[in-house]
């Protein structure tokens, strides 16, 4: 009975028999290097910035003042005066001539106030808008050879030294990153950028986004100094001699948020890239948000191979 079912599935069966063999056998070789490639990934961490609007105090509206008989008086928002200039008694005669003009101002009042309101004329607009400015948010990711061992250890150095907890120290950290990336030239391989404009309120979650995704690649991270804050733990030690074997990479991504406008190049080449980082170094300190710098991996002697750069940063380009 089961050789006969048997007879009858053999058929079917033979032609799935070699792709679930080669199946089988990358998953034993993808398996049986995990620890080595996870242990890779491992990547360090400097930031830090703010997300608060600038305090600005609240100026009230001018107020305008128009003499007339008897008195004259105060007409908030710059209202109309001039009507008050007529006697009282001067048009309809009597109460119901002063009443008809006082419906008059009323709703002069009110139509002028509302075009003002809606053109920023009283000042509203322009408050709403310097509490909530346009704000560019970018990342920039760079792939460099294995042999660009003097970033890491720039990195390395910037993560131990760097005052995360002060404008002026974030403004120096976007600079010396930069300049080290813009130093490794000829180990750039890969490269990817993007940018969104948006406004000061929704320009944290956009920041967020870029460096949770940055940071979701790491098995761990094993330097970190943002806001001031230091930590710094052991990795997994990897077997090898140290050598960099070919095609063997380091990733750096660097994440800003800035007022005004940054529009990045889409890099396509070195020069692409250079532009790209040479106008996220000049951002100035008035200007910068906050910054973080992720790199992968972290500790000295290792990499990521090629076919992690692939799986897991499909997003990159070779420049």
């Amino acid at each position: 009975m089961f050789q006969r079912l048997f007879r009858r599935i053999k058929p079917l069966l033979k032609p799935w028999v070699k792709p679930l063999v080669a199946l089988g056998l990358v998953l034993v070789l993808v398996l049986g290097h995990a620890d080595g490639a996870w242990a890779a990934r491992a990547g360090g961490r400097i930031g830090g910035g703010s997300f608060r609007a600038p305090a600005r105090p609240m100026t009230p509206s001018p107020r305008s003042y128009a003499p007339g008989p008897g008195g004259g008086g105060y007409y908030p928002g710059g209202g109309f005066g001039f009507p008050f200039l007529f006697p009282f008694f001067g048009i309809g005669g009597g109460f119901g001539g002063l009443f008809t003009l006082l419906i008059f101002i009323a709703i002069a009042n009110f139509l002028v106030r509302s075009f003002r309101n809606a053109g920023g004329g009283d000042g509203y607009g322009t408050m709403a808008s310097s509490a909530n400015p346009p704000v560019a948010v970018a990342k920039l990711q760079v792939g460099l050879l294995a042999e660009a061992r003097g970033l890491q250890e720039d990195l390395n150095q910037l993560a131990a030294t760097a005052d995360t907890g002060t404008t002026a120290g974030l403004a120096k950290l976007l600079q010396e990153t930069t300049l080290a990336l813009l130093r490794h030239p000829d180990y750039w391989v890969y490269a990817a950028s993007d940018d969104k404009q948006t406004r000061l309120l929704s320009a944290e979650q956009a920041f967020n986004r870029y460096t949770l995704s940055a940071r979701s690649k790491f098995t761990a991270e094993t330097l970190s100094n943002v806001n001031s804050q230091i930590s710094q733990k052991e990795a997994k030690s990897l077997p090898g001699d140290g050598t960099e074997a070919p095609g063997e990479y380091i990733l750096a991504t660097l994440v800003v948020a800035t007022q005004g406008r940054l529009d990045l190049p889409e890099v396509r080449s070195t020069a692409d890239l250079k532009q790209a980082l040479s106008q996220i170094g000049a951002i100035s300190s008035d200007n910068l948000l906050a910054i973080e710098v992720l790199w992968t991996p972290q500790q000295a002697g290792e990499t990521l191979t090629a076919d992690e750069m692939v799986a897991e940063y499909p997003e990159l380009k070779l420049i």
